[in-house]
């Protein structure tokens, strides 16, 4: 094991022991409570409670003074230097042991029926019924814990918000509450953490898309469907055009296709077995049953059969932004992260097996060309499998093609030194993917680009292209998504920048500002020439002063604001001012013209 991997396990046990010591501290002051589970997650941790009903008969939730009590008995418990003791128990014990739990009753029932762990999840590992012990506190668990309570920081570790949560995630089941905490190896990481925390309330996607005027939602149009405003409309339009130009040098050739189609074409992918629970309701015409499409797939393998395939034409890479729908649950939706309507920088790629390690390698440096346009300088690639358990109800059943093409994407980023984690039972129901985990500039981690490798729907087509020696055989296709969907990206995008846009990216990237009336004149004449150029460029031309407009101007993070008055009139120039209050006199209208095309032209991160 490496030493950073080491860590992650020490404070694996930190974040895992901390969750027992707040069950057994919320056990303490509400005796009645009744216990889900409780998990280490990637910064803390967190635990599920029934709390029952209140005098009014509705059911109890906690209030910050209830945090505040649980963190101080925390603190208490924490300082007794209780060991944490495991041991392995019957069911019967188990039973008698919890049998005023009902929820762990039901955890016990599958942990003894095998194939379910301690969190009610699918294992195939051999089911143990253990439990781990502090103090008076027992709970159902098979560890890893630290040594003792006093191994966990007293300063480091704080509980931060209450959620709801069903249990089990169902949402026929109760409605638990859901404390979160966070906790680290000392007082310092903790700070870092919380003022990370302060730093992402300022840059949320949703909070500064509607102070940058960049979309909005509207409860008569629907929820998780953004309206994108005229500045949101200029980012998505540059990302298409980079995308154009990326996929114009990887060798893509771009197609367009419907909304919806008749139900027929999803049978045929197999995504309605798979997929349908989220997917729109069908809509019935003329006895033809049709649904809005949540994904571009299945069109594009009826272009690759619209005509007959040689091997000559391989391979033959679609390229799209297509519009997609997908019903995702009301609780799932936040903000541009998940939504119903997305565009989609979709595109699938039909090649042989022999060209599958070119295609897929060529992907994943389109990725890395991406990322470093955006500056993105931490990523992880998630290798999802399928699980054997899944075969015909999660996944394609076809094991024997499951593990040869996990396996060819195994020896792909293996032979090409690749770094990439791998994770079962996360495929898509067709094959297994790539999935890219990215970090903002905060340290906020998204989920953007994907890469799946599809062995099923070719052949569910019957696509099919000629070999040289004259037979038929079909294509392998991959499905890739570098930038994700317009909303997702602008959502990271948005965060990541703090809303600061490079200059190629700024929805309005010069404000021309007047000193006072008499020079809207001249104000207008370097906008019409600034616009000229292919820049986007207004003039403020309002009643308000100068330094109120360049504030203005500042809020929307546009990154010059040239300032005119009777100098420049005089000399035909400018007096540019950057966001960041860098000022310069006296330049040349062409000049600063020069200048910003330039970075432009770069895609420079600079402005």
């Amino acid at each position: 094991m490496q030493a950073n991997d080491q860590e992650k396990d020490d404070l694996y046990k930190l974040r895992h022991s901390a969750a027992h010591v707040m069950a057994q501290a919320v056990l303490e002051l509400y005796p009645e409570a009744k216990l889900g589970i409780g998990p280490p997650i990637d910064t803390g941790f967190y635990y599920d409670f029934d709390l029952g009903l209140d005098a009014q008969g509705k059911p109890r939730t906690f209030t910050p003074e209830d945090l505040e009590a649980i963190e101080k008995r925390m603190r208490q418990i924490i300082g007794g230097k209780h060991e944490f003791v495991y041991r392995e128990v019957s069911a019967d014990e188990a039973r008698q042991l919890f049998k005023d739990q009902p929820y762990k009753l039901e955890l016990i029932d599958g942990l003894a029926g095998g194939g379910i762990d301690e969190y009610g999840n699918e294992t195939t590992e051999k089911p143990v019924i253990s439990t781990y012990r502090q103090d008076s506190f027992e709970d159902l668990c098979r560890g890893p814990h630290v040594e003792a309570t006093n191994k966990i920081p007293q300063d480091a570790f704080k509980l931060m918000t209450v959620a709801g949560a069903y249990w089990r995630g169902d949402e026929h089941n109760p409605m638990l509450q859901r404390i979160y905490g966070t906790a680290w190896r000392n007082k310092k990481d903790l700070k870092q953490h919380l003022d990370m925390l302060e730093e992402a309330k300022k840059r949320d996607h949703r909070k500064l898309g509607k102070e940058l005027d960049i979309f909005t939602f509207d409860d008569e149009v629907g929820p998780g469907l953004p309206l994108w405003l005229p500045r949101g409309a200029v980012i998505i339009e540059e990302l298409e055009q980079l995308a154009k130009e990326m996929e114009a040098k990887h060798g893509y050739d771009r197609v367009r296709t419907p909304h919806l189609t008749k139900e027929d074409l999803f049978w045929r992918s197999g995504h309605l077995p798979y997929y349908e629970e989220s997917m729109y309701p069908p809509m019935e015409m003329e006895g033809v049953r049709y649904f809005i499409k949540p994904m571009n797939c299945p069109f594009h393998h009826k272009i690759f059969a619209s005509r007959p395939r040689s091997y000559r034409d391989l391979p033959l890479r679609l390229a799209e932004y297509g519009t997609c729908y997908r019903y995702e649950k009301s609780g799932e939706l936040f903000g541009l992260m998940r939504v119903r309507s997305m565009q989609m920088n979709d595109a699938h790629i039909y090649c042989t097996e022999g060209q599958f390690e070119a295609e897929f390698l060529d992907v994943i440096d389109m990725y890395l060309e991406y990322f470093q346009i955006f500056q993105i300088d931490k990523y992880v690639m998630r290798f999802s499998t399928h699980h054997k358990k899944g075969l015909g109800k999660k996944y394609v059943d076809n094991e024997r093609l499951w593990l040869k093409t996990e396996e060819m994407v195994r020896q792909v980023m293996t032979a090409h030194n690749i770094p990439f984690v791998e994770v079962a039972d996360e495929a898509a129901f067709y094959g297994p993917k790539i999935d890219v985990q990215i970090w903002s500039a905060i340290g906020r981690e998204f989920t953007l680009a994907t890469n799946q490798v599809d062995f099923a729907q070719p052949d569910r087509f019957d696509l099919v292209y000629v070999t040289p020696d004259g037979t038929t055989e079909t294509p392998l296709c991959i499905h890739r998504a570098p930038l994700s969907t317009h909303e997702r990206m602008i959502g990271f995008l948005i965060e990541h920048y703090a809303g600061k846009f490079p200059v190629w990216l700024a929805p309005e990237q010069v404000r021309v500002i007047p000193i006072t009336e008499a020079h809207h004149e001249y104000a207008l004449e370097v906008v019409r020439r600034l616009k000229a150029a292919g820049l986007r460029a207004t003039a403020d031309l309002g009643g308000e002063r100068m330094n109120n407009k360049i504030r203005q101007a500042q809020l929307l993070q546009i990154p010059y604001m040239p300032v005119v008055g009777d100098q420049e009139v005089a000399e035909g120039t400018i007096a540019p001012r950057r966001r960041d209050n860098v000022r310069q006199d006296g330049l040349p209208v062409e000049a600063f013209i020069a200048a910003v095309k330039e970075k432009i032209a770069a895609r420079s991160p600079e402005i």
